[in-house]
């Protein structure tokens, strides 16, 4: 599978995060893929937490630009752009001055989820999506890692299933051990029926808490990856009922040829 396409979709990066499993593999994965032959794009949230002058990140004027709906809602979108030099990798950022701009991530000071959340995954992972149109980039894989990225699965084999872009794309979602407690607004099935997707494909969205978040990432994903050395034991359980292509936990020494490995038989 040399010289193909991986887009990485994720709701943390290294150093633009805090360091977690997560966030560390989502900064070496790529590079390391990348070392290893293949074309590699990068997107994340930009949240307010960046620090846009430290990063030192910038406006992608041509892309940026474009009214994603939400919700019957124009939304603009702004596409930012940073490189991390020592990896000779950019990273994108999916903006929005009303989404984004709050100095927060996902949760409040208070510990609650934020009451937008769903409207915000929603917005990211259509962000993402759409720039890789824009950028007229065909990913062999699509890669998600949190929870934030939940719908991107979703989204890729129902809204855009028509689109020649991602007719060969396989979607691999990583299971974290990130859980939330309470739900996501209980419109986000109106919302997501807004783009074009039928009631019944959401149905195991009731109620859009956390693990049912999970259980619709898997459903509509090529493959499922564990991201940590224990994840909700319900969840292992569905996985492997679910029949998916299914990599275990390998720790910062020996993920990397796991996961390319794993890349290569997913395009025999």
């Amino acid at each position: 599978m040399e010289n193909k396409k991986i887009l990485y979709i994720s709701q943390e990066i290294m150093p633009f995060s805090p360091e977690t499993e997560m966030s560390y593999i989502s900064r070496y994965l790529p590079q390391g893929i990348q070392e290893k032959g293949k074309e590699v794009r990068v997107f994340m949230p930009r949240f307010g937490t960046i620090n846009e002058r430290r990063n030192q990140l910038h406006e992608v004027i041509r892309l940026s630009g474009m009214n994603l709906i939400i919700d019957d809602t124009d939304h603009f979108l702004i596409i930012k752009v940073t490189s991390i030099q020592q990896a000779r990798m950019q990273v994108y950022f999916i903006d929005n001055e009303e989404y984004f701009k709050r100095k927060a991530t996902l949760f409040d000071d208070n510990g609650n989820l934020f009451e937008d959340n769903d409207e915000r995954m929603i917005f990211f992972g259509r962000g993402a999506i759409e720039i890789i149109k824009k950028l007229r980039w065909t990913p062999d894989i699509i890669h998600c890692h949190g929870w934030m990225t939940a719908l991107v699965p979703l989204l890729i084999k129902q809204t855009y299933k028509d689109d020649p872009l991602f007719e060969h794309s396989k979607v691999v979602y990583s299971v974290y051990d990130e859980m939330f407690s309470g739900n996501l607004d209980s419109g986000l099935k109106k919302k997501l029926e807004f783009d074009g997707i039928q009631a019944a494909k959401l149905k195991n969205l009731s109620p859009p808490n956390y693990i049912n978040l999970q259980k619709l990432a898997i459903d509509y994903s090529d493959a499922v990856i564990q991201g940590n050395p224990k994840i909700e034991e319900g969840l292992i359980k569905y996985i492997n009922e679910s029949s998916k292509s299914f990599l275990e936990y390998h720790d910062s020494e020996h993920y990397l040829n796991a996961y390319n490995d794993f890349y290569n038989k997913m395009s025999k």
